[in-house]
């Protein structure tokens, strides 16, 4: 019992050092430079002021905040309108199937991301497989212009993040008590408002999951604007990106990213709020 106390004392200590080291201390360093000035000769300057905040909120930096925050919304009502039905499949298929479905929103993280998002390049490019394949058919006579816009930065976003919405949502769906539907359709309701008056309201916990781990990283993955936008659609995760390492605007850069954590609270208190309205009106 002893050796077994000092083991966990032992992996909790040094998984709390490796936070602590690696997620609180880099967190904290993030916002006190927020809070400074900018320095050409040492990247922050040590005086205390607001302006990083304010001019992020100015109307060019705004936009770009209210664009990426337009982009992340698509994808991820793209993701829900994809995921929710696959989920809900994989969550009522028989036991040989689900393990078929299930390893078909695993096989794409067996390849690296940037790859897999080159991969899309080469498919939405003037010679790529789809313009090949419409001019061979007949049905274009020209190259359609995909690549470098915004469809195909949010076909990447899509892409990439749909298997945060899908697991979930599956995990959701799967612990749903089919008791709840039975006595639904007991009760003359159709299939639609089972769904809409049971299914969706006992899952909303998996949808605001699933929407919190697609909306936030659609802000910050730089590399697939630049990789399929052609850099021409800037996001807050370019803007973040090109503060540290072009513009060198370290507190700048740090306000934003402060922006973004104070985002995620907030959806985070969102996903907490609507666990506990859920598990109360369950119970």
């Amino acid at each position: 019992m002893k050796e077994r106390n000092l083991f966990q004392i032992v992996t909790i200590g040094i998984i709390a050092i490796w936070l602590v080291i690696f997620a609180l201390i880099p967190n904290i360093m993030v916002f006190a430079v927020s809070f400074m000035e900018r320095s050409e000769e040492s990247f922050i300057k040590a005086a205390f002021t607001f302006e990083n905040y304010r001019a992020f909120f100015s109307s060019m930096y705004f936009s770009i905040f209210a664009a990426s925050f337009k982009m992340a919304f698509i994808t991820t009502l793209i993701c829900l309108v994809i995921g929710y039905p696959f989920a809900f499949i994989l969550a009522r298929s028989g036991s040989r199937f689900k393990s078929l479905l299930a390893l078909f929103v695993i096989i794409p993280y067996w390849t690296s991301a940037l790859i897999r998002t080159y991969a899309i390049k080469v498919i939405l490019t003037t010679n790529g497989l789809i313009n090949t394949f419409l001019i061979k058919a007949g049905v274009i006579s020209e190259p359609l212009n995909m690549l470098y816009t915004q469809g195909a930065v949010v076909l990447g976003l899509v892409y990439t993040l749909l298997p945060f919405m899908i697991l979930p949502l599956y995990a959701a769906i799967d612990k749903l008590d089919t008791r709840y539907i039975e006595a639904s359709q007991d009760l003359g309701a159709s299939r639609l408002q089972t769904l809409a008056y049971v299914i969706i309201p006992i899952t909303v916990p998996g949808i605001v999951a699933g929407c919190l781990l697609v909306f936030l990283p659609s802000l910050g993955l730089f590399y697939i604007p630049d990789i399929l936008g052609g850099a021409k659609n800037i996001l807050i995760g370019n803007l973040i990106r090109d503060q540290f390492l072009n513009s060198r605007n370290w507190p700048f850069g740090a306000a934003a990213s402060n922006i973004l954590t104070i985002v995620m609270a907030f959806m985070l208190f969102a996903y907490y709020k609507s666990v506990r309205a859920i598990n109360r009106r369950v119970l």
